[in-house]
């Protein structure tokens, strides 16, 4: 296989990624501490001296996650504007059009999720 020079960068940092990865699981595993079986006391959750009420298990309600993947959405869109923003005047009609159909999706999708009443939560 003969791969031109500029990929072995990218190859060598992705060697690392995953050997970094795989050295941390595996030290994690062996070199953590190792919880006993059983149910003593001893393994009980405790929080300051406040007594265990109910299980940690719970089932949450779909619009927590949903209202957290809305927010990061949304929140990722308003990051990709700074870009644009520093180099508006650079970038032209060209950018501007650019801008403005990347904020009709947007807007496509928010109206989306608002008519299917993932923003209401009275339901």
């Amino acid at each position: 296989m003969n791969l031109p020079e500029s990929y072995i960068p990218i190859l060598l940092q992705a060697g690392v990624a995953i050997a970094f990865v795989a050295v941390s699981l595996l030290g994690a595993h062996f070199l953590g501490p190792q919880q006993k079986k059983g149910n003593s006391v001893k393994n009980q959750s405790w929080e300051c001296g406040v007594p265990v009420e109910g299980n940690a298990r719970t089932p949450f309600s779909i619009k927590y996650f949903l209202t957290a993947v809305l927010f990061v959405l949304f929140d990722i869109e308003i990051v990709f504007f700074y870009p644009y923003a520093v180099n508006f005047r650079e970038f032209g009609m060209e950018g501007f059009l650019a801008v403005l159909t990347f904020v009709a999706i947007f807007f496509m999708a928010f109206f989306y999720v608002w008519k299917r009443g993932a923003l209401d939560w009275d339901k």
